[in-house]
């Protein structure tokens, strides 16, 4: 069936959209870009938002859409939900403060309520950002094995820092073999020590992996995953248990990257889902609320390294008679623990306990919807991903099961479907996943739906084989 081919939905933005234009033309007077995240950014510009609640967002010329995005699924609640707004008002009036720079009681709270979800987080850390905790991880995982290189996947993205600003969206013909991936830097600017210091891995893969984890077993002494690659694509249920396997075999700490994953493929994450406790686990996105936070939990043992009454600590080396800043693991941070934010993720896990299944119900709804109109018009592809995330794929594969299975989809035509969509009030930034909310209602999966059988009619053209 052929394709239409038009620049329309670009053009149609441009002229719905002129004021995010003059918005960003400004903001690059200001900043690199006009944009503080490479991220924000897309062709023909970036829409400006003024504007949110529940469900949906309005830009700066007045266009309503139903937000899919949820800012890269941190809004699990959805936009200003007023029982996160009254928590952090309940904690600003009754601590008089929101910020002590001591520790406090919520600190406890969250942490025994993580534990709960997550059993195997034994001790957590705060951070501000779920980078952040994917770098203090991997220092807990050095500290513990007394081994600094480290594996990834190809494919998945665990923060902005040079150690795994590698092979994420590599050009295939620069990402050497399948079973054996080159490491491929994502960034100006970066040291190329870290190309050697970093391993790559192919997802999904335990033979592959196995040979290369067991040829540097005495170098590597953390592998980091997302169990759901980008959100999406899932792991199989035999690699993730023969990896576990694998890495205590071998002595290296295995680390699941939850940020994506955790509490929106259900409550107790990937983790719960798959019966497969890691080593470690890092958090963020949404037991925030939409602010900033990240959070490392695992194993005693190896949470303790960064206990600092076992020595001294880099700003005050009176502390112990014993030990020097060098025998503990340094970990700190101004806004670690904010009382508000975890105020506010409280009143997110309390909001999901009650609703997390609608939510769950809901996307599957949503992604049973699409599945039927591609179906309906002989289109090959459909959705992809577990819990209340997923994304939309062109292809003719049954099955994708890693990074190069995701290069060879049709990545030019889910662009060009994904602006139609944005045309038509639906948001999610071009080639993103959506990301659902306790916010969306019946209504606005139905609107998506009629939305997307508009576009793939016109992509596509004719009438759908059935109606559904």
């Amino acid at each position: 069936m052929a394709v239409e081919q038009t620049d329309y939905p670009i053009w149609s933005i441009k002229q719905k959209t002129t004021g995010s234009k003059e918005f960003m033309d400004k903001a690059k007077t200001v900043m690199p870009g006009g944009v503080t995240a490479n991220i924000k950014y897309f062709e023909p510009h970036p829409i400006v938002m003024k504007q949110g609640n529940g469900s949906k967002i309005i830009d700066v010329d007045g266009n309503e859409y139903i937000d899919y995005l949820m800012s890269y699924g941190s809004l699990i609640t959805g936009h200003g939900h007023e029982n996160v707004k009254a928590a952090m008002m309940n904690q600003m009036e009754k601590d008089g403060t929101w910020l002590f720079g001591t520790p406090h009681g919520l600190e406890v709270e969250m942490g025994e309520r993580l534990k709960h979800y997550f059993p195997s987080m034994e001790r957590v850390r705060y951070t501000n950002s779920g980078t952040e905790a994917t770098l203090l991880s991997l220092r807990l995982a050095a500290a513990h094995t007394g081994k600094h290189k480290i594996a990834k996947f190809e494919g998945h993205y665990h923060g902005g820092y040079d150690q795994m600003l590698l092979s994420i969206n590599p050009p295939v013909e620069e990402a050497g073999r399948e079973e054996a991936p080159e490491a491929v830097p994502e960034s100006k600017g970066m040291h190329p020590s870290h190309q050697q210091q970093t391993l790559v891995l192919p997802f999904n893969d335990l033979k592959a992996c196995e040979a290369l984890l067991r040829k540097h077993q005495h170098e590597i002494g953390a592998v980091m995953l997302e169990p759901v690659q980008g959100g999406i694509i899932p792991a199989e249920l035999s690699f993730l248990q023969g990896l576990k396997k694998l890495t205590e075999n071998l002595g290296m700490v295995l680390i699941f990257d939850e940020v994506k994953t955790g509490f929106r493929t259900g409550l107790g994450g990937a983790q719960q889902t798959y019966g497969v406790e890691p080593d470690l686990t890092t958090l963020g996105k949404v037991i925030g609320a939409g602010f900033p936070i990240g959070v490392v939990g695992g194993k005693k043992e190896i949470m303790m390294q960064s206990a600092p009454d076992t020595g001294a600590d880099v700003f005050d080396s009176s502390q112990s008679k014993h030990a020097s800043a060098y025998d503990v693991l340094f970990h700190s941070g101004t806004y670690n623990g904010h009382p508000m934010i975890l105020a506010a993720g409280l009143a997110v896990m309390d909001e999901l306990e009650e609703k997390m299944e609608q939510v769950l119900g809901k996307t599957e709804k949503l992604k049973q919807g699409i599945d039927r109109i591609f179906s309906a018009y002989g289109v090959k592809g459909g959705t992809i991903g577990i819990g209340s995330i997923f994304s939309v794929l062109l292809t003719e594969k049954e099955n994708i099961r890693n990074y190069r299975d995701l290069q060879s989809t049709n990545l030019a035509l889910k662009k060009e479907i994904d602006y139609r969509l944005l045309e038509k009030g639906i948001y999610t930034k071009p080639m993103s996943r959506y990301s659902l909310s306790t916010a969306h209602k019946d209504e606005d999966i139905e609107q998506t739906l009629d939305a997307y059988e508009q576009v793939i009619s016109r992509v596509f053209g004719g009438s759908p084989f059935h109606r559904m």
